[in-house]
């Protein structure tokens, strides 16, 4: 498992949820759904989240989840892959010493199921230091300084510099890993005369490693080399049913997207109504026909426009594709009925489904060139900005304000 440092989730989904989907994609498919709860309950327990299974995640800085449990979540759904041995890139960044220690205290429990956990991290404290049980020290340009058990209180690793020529010797209540840090910088080699990663690999220890890791590459009698059936856990119509499902609940959980969309499309279907009231049912001359083709290109424009720009902020956070399909269609359904009933166009089966046709795929290719600009763009305000010029350019030469010649 990789726990990254920037704790990615899905915003409108539980906490319980964001482990089922990672458990439903990521265990094998011989383990059945019960099964499945049961281990998810377990992770639960183990990380605890117990009290926050019900929570909606949030976004960061604004709702739901705290720093810390986003960091014990992140730790949480790479659990319930069931991995042996677990990367994090620095678990403690940007949280205070409280929060530090819970979710240490997480890292700590899962060591203690047989898990391997390996962590980068910089300038701990003295308590989340000491949890370690092993250290893999670098100088710059990453030569390893120092690799083995810290000892306890740190006690193997103070040993070790202290024996060093000329390092000075540590306070009585000072932090291992500040004092290691000093006197290990690249002033103080110069000052010294030494190299550290030179002094490393002349030591005994060195030595240890080596013979340690010859005896760990070689395979144990009997034993096979990993064999997987398949690139995924699940079948890529699994991977479908768990991404919808997910999708499914964001998007249901997010009225201030979907309701005020379905609102505005309403509002305007009112106005372009009462604008053009019974238009269709009176077109005696050419005029008639350009109006009537204007509240078309008009609703075309203005809830194309809000569809394209109100979707980036929402696929900025988690990119989506086929869940708007049936949000769009609601739309374009109420927009569609209001508007050929109050502008009185012809009630005939082949035009109210071509009326329905055409919007439904000119709202939908507004909706993803939305997307697209986010995903060509480094974040949602550059496509905000690009996507502007190419309304204006689109509403210029679509062939309505200039007709054709």
């Amino acid at each position: 498992g990789y726990c990254e440092q920037n704790d990615i989730h899905s915003p409108y989904v539980t906490v319980y949820e964001s482990l089922l989907y990672s458990a439903w994609l990521r265990l094998s498919p011989d383990i059945n759904a019960e099964t499945r709860k049961m281990f998810i309950e377990e992770v639960m327990e183990l990380v605890e989240l117990k009290p926050l299974r019900n929570a909606l995640v949030g976004l960061p800085g604004v709702s739901g989840l705290s720093t810390e449990q986003r960091k014990r979540l992140t730790i949480a759904v790479e659990l319930v892959a069931n991995p042996s041995i677990i990367f994090m890139d620095e678990p403690t960044s940007g949280l205070d010493a409280r929060a530090a220690a819970i979710v240490m205290r997480t890292v700590r429990n899962t060591v203690d199921t047989g898990r391997t956990v390996v962590c980068t991290i910089h300038q701990p404290s003295i308590d989340i230091f000491e949890s370690f049980d092993e250290l893999l020290l670098l100088k710059q340009g990453g030569q390893e300084i120092y690799v083995g058990p810290l000892g306890h209180h740190s006690s193997n690793l103070i040993g070790y510099f202290e024996g060093i020529q000329g390092v000075s010797k540590i306070k009585d209540g000072y932090n291992p890993a500040t004092w290691m840090l000093e006197v290990t910088t690249s002033s103080k080699e110069v000052e010294l005369g030494i190299d550290f990663a030179q002094v490393y690999k002349n030591s005994e220890l060195y030595g240890r490693n080596k013979v340690l890791i010859k005896e760990l590459s070689n395979p144990a009698s009997g034993s096979k080399d990993l064999y997987f059936l398949s690139q995924y856990s699940r079948s890529f119509l699994t991977q479908c049913m768990a991404c919808l499902w997910k999708q499914h609940w964001s998007y249901w959980r997010n009225p201030l997207y979907t309701s005020i969309k379905l609102l505005y499309s309403t509002l305007v279907a009112v106005l372009l109504g009462t604008m053009f009231w019974n238009l269709g049912s009176k077109i005696e001359k050419e005029q008639d026909l350009f109006n009537a083709m204007g509240s078309m290109y008009a609703a075309v424009l203005l809830i194309g426009i809000k569809n394209s720009t109100s979707v980036q902020p929402v696929v900025s956070v988690e990119r989506t594709v086929v869940i708007e399909l049936p949000y769009v269609f609601v739309q374009t359904v109420v927009y569609c009925f209001i508007v050929y009933a109050m502008i009185g166009f012809e009630w005939n089966v082949a035009k109210v489904l071509w009326c329905l046709f055409f919007m439904y795929f000119t709202f939908l290719y507004f909706t993803f060139y939305g997307m697209m600009s986010v995903a060509m763009t480094p974040n949602s305000h550059i496509s905000t900005i690009v996507s502007s010029a190419f309304y204006a350019v689109w509403n210029l030469f679509s062939g309505f304000i200039i007709p054709r010649p």
